[in-house]
């Protein structure tokens, strides 16, 4: 898998995140009924609810995996964040350079 590039903002949006003081907190039932009903409704085995700080992706809530959290360098979510305010589609991660 290809390591995201960091973004030239990426200090701010850490900073914004780290105010809204919900890195690390207990699961959320609210959370996880978005999980499993976007899982339902889209057809998919895992979904999840990511957050990106400086070196990881932590869960806020996920269906259909164990981790509680992974490291940046192997996230899709570290993708997403380069793209800016476009959408982030990948139709197949085993075709997608990227993730390969």
């Amino acid at each position: 898998m290809r390591e995201a590039p960091v973004p030239a903002n990426d200090v701010q949006r850490v900073n914004a995140l780290e105010r809204l003081n919900i890195l690390d907190t207990p699961v959320e039932e609210r959370f996880d009924r978005i999980t499993r009903l976007a899982s339902k409704i889209l057809g998919v085995p895992i979904v999840a609810l990511s957050l990106v700080d400086e070196d990881r992706q932590w869960f806020k809530s996920i269906q259909g995996l164990e981790a509680k959290e992974t490291g940046r360098d192997i996230s899709f979510c570290g993708h997403a964040i380069v793209s800016g305010q476009e959408l982030f589609v990948v139709e197949d991660a085993l075709e997608d350079e990227r993730f390969q």
